[in-house]
């Protein structure tokens, strides 16, 4: 049997896989974009949910940046590298399938959460479950389009991440004030309308798993008119993902790279001193332990993977780590990710302490648009509106800039820092609320038209069966880097300054990181598309003399 006749664990036969870029491929991507609304809409209900749990829970700034950002984006981050390689080799299916199950429920849990203590626990539940979306959907959307359209099926995907979060926020506000009228004090089990929000938009996702278990396995490097990659034995992959678990998880890295040798125990050593040290510097001067324990743990793990593929499987460690144009991607758009993950969660807290809360104390009449409903609907709605055109529009257009010039993604992608800033300026310095709406949607639907173009850039740059790493290390830049650390800056400066303004405006200093970074990416990129195969025979990689 040739190796075009081979089967992955799990899969069809090539002769009873639907058609690349064909109807069934449209219905996959349908489903994954669901999968990624609930995906965004348990992340992101923290966000109107945030001041009531300010409230009960007797929370700072920045516990609420950690709870939405750290807690959840270091274990999303730490996670997603191991799950990221189990993608590339077991059936992607099932992988999305048993993830949703488990952050669906653990955003159920977080409903019966008491403490800070409780509530961080189940969001680094979420985050584990979630860390099985990207790898798994960016994997078979690749493999389900060619790559001419693979920005725009990409990008339409990553609509589901702005839909997913203005959805959020309308649940919350609905839910939220129907439970705490009907009872108001305290519902069934003593709880609040927060927690029963929680529960609301958990519940449904573990039916939703259920359908995604259904979906056909597409055929790896199809699409690419590649070879599909020799299959693994079962044994084989469940080691991998242990061994690779090992790379990840302290303290069992240090046993890993000890496996390894002795120079691989010696270099990760000095990388913990390293981190070690780092952490300590950093909570001496700002106090925050549970904020930098979770980011030097995440910090560390990263490190270790990137040690252990390096000896585990050179042509992967080559072409993520070893490719410049790679690693300033991840950097380069991870620092918009800082930006935008930080201002779509401080948003909604900044219009109820600045403009609602406010105007409901004076006693004067109260614009239709004032009130905690209406800032749930205008920013949600808005940014679910925005976010979708911006996404698509950015893929296409990446997909368009792309055909013209082998960096025109890049340009697109830069958009998304360029546009945004002057308006960020405007929204949170106004002293009219109205304005403040206005200026959330040309920042939401530039700042969105990044997330295609950066995705299918990553994609482009490495092997098929490579794909599900490569979004793992993509997603470190845009979680633990962006989500991870943008948040929490935002409520710490907050916190310092007491001013939630003062915060959001302090993220703008990251745009001379975004821009030398992109700089750099689009003049280094098309040498690196251009050797991708040549680099990866360099590398070790086993690719037929008939593939160029």
């Amino acid at each position: 049997m040739g190796m075009a006749d081979q089967e992955l664990p799990g899969a069809e036969s090539p002769g009873k896989v639907p058609a690349v870029g064909g109807p069934y491929a449209s219905y996959v991507l349908a489903l994954l974009v669901l999968v990624y609304v609930f995906n965004f809409i348990d992340r992101q209900i923290l966000s109107i949910l945030a001041e009531d749990i300010k409230r009960d829970l007797n929370l700072s700034d920045a516990q609420l940046g950690f709870l939405y950002g750290t807690a959840f984006a270091v274990f999303y981050a730490l996670f997603g590298v191991p799950i990221g390689r189990l993608a590339d080799n077991w059936v992607r299916t099932r992988l999305l399938s048993f993830g949703l199950t488990l952050w669906s429920g653990m955003t159920a849990l977080s409903g019966l959460a008491g403490s800070f203590t409780q509530l961080s626990l189940a969001r680094i539940g979420v985050g584990v479950g979630e860390a099985t979306a990207g790898p798994s959907a960016y994997s078979m959307i690749s493999d389900w389009f060619p790559k001419a359209r693979r920005a725009t099926a990409l990008s339409i995907y990553a609509a589901g991440l702005y839909l997913g979060g203005g959805v959020s926020l309308l649940i919350g506000a609905v839910v939220v004030k129907g439970w705490n009228t009907a009872y108001p004090d305290g519902g069934p089990l003593g709880l609040v309308g927060w927690q029963a929000a929680f529960m609301a938009v958990g519940i449904p996702g573990l039916l939703l798993a259920l359908w995604v278990a259904t979906l056909i396995e597409p055929i790896r490097g199809r699409a690419d008119g590649l070879p599909p990659p020799v299959p693994m034995p079962g044994r084989t992959i469940i080691r991998n993902f242990l061994a690779d678990m090992a790379s990840v998880i302290p303290p069992l890295t240090l046993v890993n790279m000890a496996l390894l040798g002795r120079r691989a125990l010696l270099e990760n050593i000095a990388a913990l001193v390293l981190v070690a040290g780092l952490v300590a510097t950093l909570v001496h001067f700002t106090g925050e332990i549970p904020q930098f324990l979770a980011v030097g743990t995440g910090l560390y793990a990263v490190i270790s993977w990137a040690q252990s593929i390096k000896r585990r499987d050179k042509p992967t460690y080559e072409m993520i780590w070893g490719t410049p144009a790679f690693v300033l991607t991840i950097i380069g758009f991870g620092s918009i990710s800082f930006v935008g993950y930080s201002v779509g969660f401080w948003a909604a807290p900044y219009a109820m302490r600045s403009f609602v809360e406010p105007m409901a104390a004076s006693g004067a009449p109260v614009p239709w648009y004032g009130t905690k409903e209406a800032v749930a609907f205008l920013l949600g709605g808005g940014g679910a509106l925005g976010g979708f055109i911006g996404t698509i529009l950015g893929g296409v257009l990446g997909d368009a800039a792309k055909k013209r010039h082998p960096s025109g993604r890049i340009i697109v992608g830069s958009l998304a820092t360029l546009v945004p800033a002057p308006f960020i300026w405007l929204q949170y310095t106004t002293t009219d609320l109205a304005t403040f709406f206005l200026c959330y949607a040309p920042t939401t639907i530039f700042g969105s038209m990044y997330v295609g173009v950066a995705a299918a850039t990553t994609q482009d740059l490495v092997m098929p069966r490579m794909r599900g790493a490569a979004t793992a290390t993509f997603f470190i830049g845009t979680t633990l880097f962006g989500l991870g650390l943008g948040p929490w800056f935002t409520g710490f400066v907050s916190k310092l300054s007491g001013s939630l303004g003062t915060g959001v405006l302090s993220l703008l200093l990251m745009a001379p990181v975004t821009i030398t970074c992109l700089l750099l990416v689009y003049r280094w990129l098309p040498a690196a598309e251009a050797s991708r195969i040549t680099r990866a025979r360099t590398a070790g990689e086993i690719i037929g003399d008939d593939v160029t």
